[in-house]
């Protein structure tokens, strides 16, 4: 039985109503949690994705074909399959797939150019990669120099249940996308065509690995955040928890981000799983709110919605003209997050469309929420605009001094220290990186990297990002991952990356340039930002490129990109 409380903890006195301070978590697999779904409300519908349905026990079945078809392939509990996946019937069936045969999912985001690519199927030691056709080409350079031994493919439309003649005119007319595959590739839709026969595997959902989950961290260097089912199960329990008992069990959950983000693994799909609701899934961000808006009035009559997003999206969905004649009232519920949430912002969108926008906080590391705002506050009580809001059931909090990081500090805005927390969400640690584990978790606390403080009554304020830390468009970028590439480029000598204020929903990437001797006055702005776009991923891509003959540095040659950071803040209050 968990306990009741945390014992004297100052965000009791603001506690949500109807929310337990303390949940006595299952030990079970996600894998057992999607059958247990799927058992009580079998007819339901699971996941809705480009206007086509699947069922709980369809889910279910095709999750059971698919561990059959991996088992066969020789796989075995504790190896690491990829998804190179984007928001899909096949991404969701491919991980619960995983999660029942014991197998570690990592997920590489689909927009991923060679280079990252194999960084990640490398460092995980995946060996099978499923991925989209339609991405293959990037992925196909990267696999010669990885260990991947099984290779399967898919197509966006796959378990869509189209008609062949819809598919091929919708590939002949480029609205299916699509990309060739080699001869060797395993067709996903094959493997599905075996009969269910899963072999008994005994998972210990506390201490094997579910998904690694690649992250920055708070040092730059893209890493595994070792998190296992009951990281993930506690996680998105505690948010059905959060979200209320007023809204229905069988909600719908808007999956706008992308499920290879844990934001969204956790917060659309692990959730909806959890609850018994649906996933409301679009394949990415979509091009004209219009559509999302006739998406959402359509799937949620009769009942309600809940979408995670981040400050760009509502901030668009803000300034897009005619949405008001859509029917976006089952939209009641929104979760803000990877990054701060303008109030402007905020409020435009509750006041536009009657949503309750609350802001969150959480970590790759952590499955990844620790903070949010409540959804109801007791009677008398009133919002905290601007706080990340309060712990999450089971979860402590704490400030530490920036000094020594040993001394917990006070309250109040002058106690401003690291943000550390200690819960069932947390990480098991950075995969095969002990040292770096040992310094995000000391004594079973993560330190976070992100600076803050607490007030009287617990609510917890950040006052800066992790020192380098870029948030651009609701992506982590890590400055040290960029200039890692910027040095591959055969004209750049030196290079220092930073994040610049932009529009006060996040900031733009600035690098700083040193070219060699050969290339300068030769090699343009717009030279390396198309090299870039060849190179990274399109939020990884900085949008200025300012050339310099030298960068400033410490005296043991360590680039002083706080120097640069002010200078830029410096230019822009001019």
């Amino acid at each position: 039985m968990a306990e009741q409380s945390l014992g004297e903890r100052p965000w009791y006195g603001d506690w949500p109503v109807g929310v337990p301070k303390c949940i006595d978590f299952p030990k079970i697999g996600l894998g057992e949690l999607l059958r247990q779904t799927a058992q009580r409300y079998p007819d339901d519908k699971a996941v809705v994705f480009l206007d086509s349905v699947i069922t709980y026990r369809k889910l279910d079945d095709l999750v059971d074909r698919l561990a059959t078809a991996l088992h066969r392939l020789g796989l075995v509990k504790g190896d690491v399959v990829a998804l190179m996946l984007p928001n899909s019937h096949q991404f969701v069936v491919a991980f619960f797939a995983c999660q029942r045969l014991g197998l570690t999912v990592t997920a590489i985001n689909p927009t991923y150019k060679p280079l990252e690519i194999k960084h990640q199927l490398n460092d995980s030691g995946a060996k099978a990669l499923i991925v989209l056709d339609a991405v293959y080409e990037a992925a196909g350079k990267a696999l010669p120099e990885t260990k991947v031994q099984h290779l399967i493919g898919t197509n966006i439309v796959d378990l869509c249940g189209f008609s062949p003649l819809k598919v091929l005119l919708g590939k002949l007319l480029k609205k299916i996308p699509t990309g060739d595959l080699p001869a060797h590739a395993l067709r996903l839709t094959d493997l599905l065509r075996v009969a269910p026969n899963v072999p008994p595997v005994e998972i210990d959902p506390v201490e094997d690995l579910a998904v690694l989950q690649y992250t920055g961290g708070t040092t730059g260097t893209p890493k595994g955040a070792m998190l296992t089912a009951f990281n993930l199960v506690s996680n998105a329990l505690s948010g059905k928890a959060w979200i209320g008992e007023d809204f229905p069990r069988d909600g719908g959950w808007v999956g706008v981000l992308p499920l290879f983000h844990v934001f969204a693994m956790t917060c659309v799909m692990n959730i909806a799983v959890a609850t018994g609701g649906f996933m409301l899934l679009f394949p990415r961000p979509p091009e004209s709110l219009h559509d999302w808006a006739a998406t959402l009035e359509k799937w949620g009559r009769g009942t309600q919605l809940c979408m995670p997003g981040v400050a760009v999206l509502f901030n668009k969905i803000n300034n897009t003209p005619g949405l008001e004649k859509y029917d976006l009232r089952p939209l009641t519920r929104c979760l803000s997050g990877a990054g701060p949430l303008p109030r402007e912002v905020q409020l435009t969108f509750e006041r536009k469309f009657g949503a309750l926008v609350v802001e969150g906080y959480g970590l790759s590391e952590s499955s990844p929420v620790v903070h949010a705002n409540p959804f109801r506050l007791p009677e008398g009580q009133e919002r905290v605009l601007g706080s990340i809001g309060l712990p999450f059931p089971n979860t402590d909090c704490r400030i530490m001094d920036l000094e020594t990081g040993t001394r917990v500090l006070g309250f109040g805005e002058d106690q401003v220290g690291e943000i550390c927390v200690r819960g069932p969400q947390v990480m098991k640690g950075y995969f095969r990186r002990p040292e770096e584990t040992a310094r995000a978790l000391r004594d079973g606390w993560l330190h976070t990297g992100d600076v803050g403080y607490m007030n009287e009554r617990g609510w917890t304020f950040i006052k800066d990002r992790a020192r380098d830390l870029v948030k651009h468009k609701g992506y982590s970028v890590f400055p040290k991952e960029v200039e890692d590439y910027l040095f591959s480029h055969p004209d750049i000598l030196e290079a220092a990356v930073i994040g610049v204020p932009s529009g006060g929903t996040g900031e733009d990437l600035k690098a700083f340039v040193v070219l060699k001797p050969h290339a300068q006055g030769k090699t343009t702005a717009d030279d390396i930002i198309a090299w870039c776009k060849e190179n990274m991923a399109h939020y990884k891509v900085p949008s200025m490129i300012e050339f310099r003959s030298e960068l400033p540095k410490t005296m043991v040659g360590k680039v002083l990109r706080r120097v640069l950071r002010e200078e830029e803040l410096a230019k822009q209050r001019r």
